[in-house]
């Protein structure tokens, strides 16, 4: 009896172990601490690890603005699709950032242009959305669908004017038209 009980307990501590160290890492990409994270990927750490929230390493390096730390997840093949629990891609998130580097640098790496989150939310729409004009023209340039709606029929156009984007719907006005 008592052995069974030593295992309980020996397995209960690897699990707050395991994640103790699992939090950390999460904190490496919040931080973008490259360097730590490309030596753990190097030695075998799943580059799409996810959190309870769904949160891939690569959402949460993305969201906070972390380039290079994208980078090396990227270059340890980490999915630059990879939704968290919401459906958000991260190429979603730098637009609502106003990260353009970041999403070049997705993009890049074959992320989808469109990736729609399940409501049918684009970046292009989220772009828009927040009168980010340099992002809404190059999503656009590099083939990102004008005529895009989300589930609610609410297009990029559509989105901009209602949250009074009038920058970003003057754009997507002229680019429609040409």
């Amino acid at each position: 009896m008592q052995a069974t009980v030593r295992n309980a307990s020996s397995a209960a501590e690897l699990d707050d172990e395991a994640m103790e160290f699992a939090n950390a890492v999460f904190d490496l990409a919040r931080s973008g601490d490259f360097e730590a994270l490309n030596v753990l990927l190097g030695n075998g750490l799943t580059p799409n690890l996810r959190n309870h929230r769904g949160d891939s390493l690569l959402m949460l390096a993305a969201y906070h603005g972390h380039l290079e730390t994208v980078r090396v997840l990227l270059q340890h093949r980490a999915d630059p699709d990879l939704r968290n629990a919401n459906g958000q891609t991260p190429v979603a998130g730098a637009a609502f950032k106003g990260d353009l580097p970041m999403i070049k640098l997705l993009l890049a790496y074959g992320a989808d242009i469109e990736g729609a989150s399940p409501d049918g939310r684009t970046a292009l729409m989220i772009a828009a959305m927040f009168d980010r004009t340099a992002i809404v023209q190059y999503l656009v340039g590099r083939g990102a669908n004008l005529d895009a709606t989300d589930t609610s029929g609410v297009g990029a156009a559509d989105a901009a004017q209602r949250m009074g984007a009038s920058n970003a719907l003057a754009l997507l006005q002229e680019l429609k038209s040409t």
